[in-house]
């Protein structure tokens, strides 16, 4: 056993800092090292790292561990760069339904309030794109998020957000960053009980006004056409899941005001709880995860299900499809919204000169064809709503001649609006809702929607393998995968010549023919790239919240007939998913 690790962890023990229960959770582990010896390890093997939007781990005690104390450090960290940059202010935060969220919000809460910063907290678990838009309808600092997003039961996290209601970007990020590392010693953390803080006009509760705000953003800024929701909401069969989560309560009357009668919540699923007990995994990106909802609608002849994560701002999407279930990928969903934007903008005079829509690098090329098509532009960010708000930022400040209309990305998350500066599940659970609703009234599904769609523009087809490696084991073998493929010694991939190589953390790209290079012009990220001659292509980057590897294949298909082309495009990521399959076992 590592004897700095056991020295460490004894100094935790010891701490009085720390309340009498929480190190005992810790002497308890010492007391037979020899059997916790790999837990002891992950505990402390390094402080909980900081990362470019905030914490996620398994809770515990332990310097690895998300628990009250390193919230406390986080929201400290924070604090120190508001007083920095704005002198004084407030801060807003919520909390999901995981374990222990609303205690550690409380916490926030409670060092905002004794650094002198006012701190709102909202009165019940809320989704983020919520506690996005408080931000910004409070003209609040900052915010803070105590959500792990889709992740295991044992998992909680801590969102930062600034003064624009997005997740902090460069270069405050790194600002809170260092002087989160920099607080090494316990007493630096101011703190104070949330009562007290309310009793010294320090807190507060929200009210209902922040929320009817935010359903009214809803009704002015997302639904393109409220008549025909109103007039023939109710023929629209909706099936929706919580999954456990935050966003119940926000779907539930966002469906009653914009006038879908029909819907249906899963019970089951409804209530709040951290342990997720219906599901294996809470994340509306598996279909696994919307099995009962799917169930009801198929049981029951409805059209469509919903379903969000714990922190409501994924949207998860399943349709009735003639008797058959069919599930939609986030490319689908998201190329469904902007085709039904554009063109119902467009019929009716109302789409923008210079409308913008934005995406990461990893979304489906089909935006573009669709966007351009209309007479838009597509702009790309790395992966992560922060970079795409912060591109709003940016473009706001240099007083841009664009017109922002939607951005997303392909794991689930759109923002339809830009009063919220995250994705956001409770608009696009609405927006989803009006396009079914147009077509349906049009005789046609989801699915007739997207062939409409691939007939115009093409048929794009778009793959993620994700791959799970935990701990300090799992760390390594990431990098070694990555460091392959950096150092890839060949010329072509499953049968696909490289034509191309882009490298993020270099941000350089090379030409393998001409051997020419040129700069990237996003901010460095692990991410890597391989364009292939056909056009088609590969990438991969670590997870920036989450112990796994991802893979994304796009490919398009332009010959034959559709059908034709769905067989092709699949039959080609199957290939290369068997190559990708075949490195990381070998790694």
């Amino acid at each position: 056993m590592d004897q700095k690790i056991i020295q460490i962890a004894k100094e935790w023990a010891e701490n009085p800092y720390f309340l009498g229960s929480d190190r005992k959770e810790i002497a308890d582990l010492l007391s037979d090292s020899s059997k916790n010896e790999n837990e002891l390890n992950e505990r402390f093997h390094r402080d909980l790292e900081f990362g470019t939007g905030g914490l996620r781990a398994p809770m515990g005690m332990g310097r690895n561990r998300m628990n009250k104390y390193n919230v406390r450090r986080a929201t400290q960290a924070l604090a120190n760069n508001v007083i920095k940059h704005f002198g004084t202010g407030s801060a807003v935060v919520s909390y999901d339904s995981r374990n222990h969220s609303k205690e550690f919000a409380m916490e926030v809460a409670g060092v905002f309030a004794a650094n002198g910063i006012k701190a709102y907290l909202f009165n019940s678990l809320t989704p983020t794109p919520m506690l996005s838009f408080a931000v910004r309808y409070y003209n609040a600092k900052c915010g803070v998020m105590i959500t792990a997003s889709h992740n295991p039961p044992i998992y909680n996290g801590f969102k930062a957000f600034w003064n624009d209601g997005a997740q902090v970007v460069p270069p405050v990020d790194k600002e809170i960053i260092t002087s989160y590392n920099t607080l090494t010693n316990w007493n630096d953390v101011k703190h104070m009980d949330f009562d007290e803080a309310i009793k010294a006009g320090l807190a507060s509760w929200t009210d209902e006004k922040v929320d009817n705000a935010f359903y009214k953003v809803i009704e002015q800024k997302v639904i393109q056409d409220m008549p025909l929701c109103q007039a023939h909401g109710h023929k629209l069969g909706v099936v929706y899941t919580a999954l456990h989560g935050s966003a119940e309560i926000p779907c539930e009357l966002t469906a009653k005001r914009v006038g879908l009668k029909n819907f249906y919540s899963i019970p089951e699923q409804a209530k709040p709880n951290g342990n997720f007990p219906t599901v294996k995994s809470p994340n509306p990106e598996d279909p696994k995860a919307l099995a009962m909802a799917v169930d009801y609608m198929m049981k029951n002849k409805l059209d469509i299900v919903f379903g969000t994560d714990p922190d409501g701002d994924r949207l998860g999407v399943a349709l009735n499809h003639h008797g058959e279930a069919k599930f939609l990928n986030g490319n689908q969903i998201g190329a469904l919204m902007i085709y039904y934007i554009f063109k119902f903008k467009s019929e009716k005079k109302l789409l923008p000169e210079n409308a913008l829509v934005i995406k990461s690098i990893v979304t489906s090329p089909i935006q573009n064809a669709i966007v351009e098509h209309f007479g838009g532009t597509v702009l790309d960010t790395l992966t992560g709503f922060k970079w795409m708000a912060g591109l709003i930022r940016d473009l706001e400040e240099q007083k841009s001649k664009y017109n922002f209309i939607f951005a997303s990305e392909e794991s689930f998350g759109y923002m339809p609006h830009n009063e919220s500066r995250d994705k956001d599940g409770v608009s696009s659970m609405a927006l989803m809702s009006e396009v079914a609703l147009y077509f349906k009234m049009k005789g046609m599904t989801l699915i007739d929607a997207l062939d409409e769609i691939y007939r115009e523009f093409g048929f794009y087809f778009e793959s993620l393998v994700s791959n799970d490696y935990e701990g300090i084991q799992g760390a390594q073998k990431i990098q070694r995968i990555m460091d392959y493929f950096r150092n890839y010694p060949e010329t072509h991939f499953a049968g696909e010549e490289i034509v191309e190589k882009e490298d993020y953390e270099e941000s350089k790209s090379i030409n393998l023919k001409t051997k020419a290079t040129k700069n990237i012009s996003l901010p460095k990220s692990n991410v890597l790239s391989f364009t292939f001659a056909s056009g088609n292509k590969l990438f991969l980057r670590p997870s920036g919240t989450e112990p796994k590897i991802k893979f994304y294949t796009m490919v398009r298909e332009t010959s034959g007939e559709l059908s034709e082309k769905k067989k092709n495009a699949s039959n080609r990521v199957n290939v290369i998913e068997t190559k990708i399959k075949e490195i990381c076992e070998r790694a």
